[in-house]
């Protein structure tokens, strides 16, 4: 998928959190978004998933404009958030949260978290993204990436 965002300008009153951002993400890449606090990347990541609506400017998607009006809408053309820390739950694996909102259920509405494990496995793959489940390649990381990569598949003990 073709990313654009033209011209995305965010204001709340006066102060303008987003002025006229133009970006485009090819089919594959990969950016990160930096910047102090304060400078408007939460603003831009919610317009994103749709969870504001910008003042100003277009998101494009392959070339054909579209309108966010809720996460719902980001996650049906292949959009999703990871939210920063504190909008985490952090009972949850890596896995759990990242599918939190379209998460699979089993039977009676219980999270099927063998299947939400292999589906997020998969996307990593997709990205090429090293596997969670090589214990080679996290033996190889330091403590606190072996922590990370280890939370995949394991769940916090309390």
């Amino acid at each position: 998928m073709k990313l654009e965002l033209k011209g995305i300008t965010k204001r709340y009153g006066s102060l303008v959190a987003n002025d006229h951002i133009y970006l485009t993400v090819q089919p594959g890449q990969i950016h990160a978004l930096l910047g102090e606090n304060g400078a408007g990347k939460t603003t831009l990541m919610n317009i994103l998933y749709g969870l504001q609506e910008p003042d100003e400017g277009e998101i494009v998607i392959d070339g054909k404009p579209v309108a966010f009006r809720s996460p719902k809408d980001a996650i049906a053309v292949g959009i999703g958030m990871v939210h920063q820390h504190f909008m985490l739950v952090p009972v949850f694996t890596v896995a759990e949260n990242v599918t939190l909102g379209v998460e699979r259920t089993r039977l009676f509405g219980l999270l099927d978290r063998r299947r939400t494990r292999r589906e997020v496995r998969e996307l990593s793959a997709r990205r090429t993204c090293r596997s969670a489940s090589s214990s080679e390649w996290r033996s190889s990381r330091p403590c606190s990436a072996r922590r990370a990569c280890s939370s995949w598949t394991s769940r916090p003990r309390y």
